[in-house]
């Protein structure tokens, strides 16, 4: 197996999805015959050279008991959008947080807050609590509260049919 094919099944395993336990990188690494600290280090020698360039996590949050989320778009002045956006995103309460371009006159909206809570009145609590503590009363936003959740998943950047990702050939 050579390095580039390491490199394509590495790269297919994280946008699949890393298994869920205590060591993800250890189980990639034992389907590689390689060791734990070679897939890190493969993993960063990708992001460094632009290979890898986001690395994400997607959170199912009803399985985790959270039924209830809202994205909270804010109409924040254009001269405050970074400020404004680094504070909401260092709230704990705050999962998600991003800039996206007003479509005026339909849509003034310009900075995206997801917030999840066990029921919708924690969320607007949630809300509440960061409108009083970064002093945006004022500012108008509105929390679009989901009404069903579409499939959940990363970007897919390389195919791999299921058949050749689980058969290894090491010839």
């Amino acid at each position: 197996m050579t390095q580039n094919d390491i490199d394509h099944y590495i790269m297919a395993s994280l946008q699949e999805g890393l298994p869920i336990c205590s060591r993800p990188y250890a189980a990639l690494a034992r389907e590689l015959k390689l060791t734990e600290q070679q897939i890190v280090d493969r993993i960063q020698w990708l992001k460094d050279n632009d290979y890898i360039r986001r690395y994400g996590i997607i959170v199912r949050h009803k399985e985790l008991g959270f039924h209830a989320n809202a994205m909270v778009v804010w109409d924040i002045a254009d001269d405050q959008v970074t400020n404004i956006g680094n504070q909401l995103a260092l709230q704990s309460s705050v999962t998600l947080c991003y800039q996206r371009p007003r479509r005026l006159p339909e849509w003034r909206y310009n900075l995206f807050s997801m917030i999840h809570g066990h029921d919708r009145q924690e969320v607007l609590n949630k809300i509440e609590t960061i409108e009083q503590e970064l002093n945006l009363t004022d500012v108008p936003h509105k929390p679009l509260f989901s009404q069903r959740r579409f499939k959940q998943r990363g970007g897919r950047f390389i195919y791999v049919p299921e058949m050749e990702k689980q058969t290894i050939n090491y010839a």
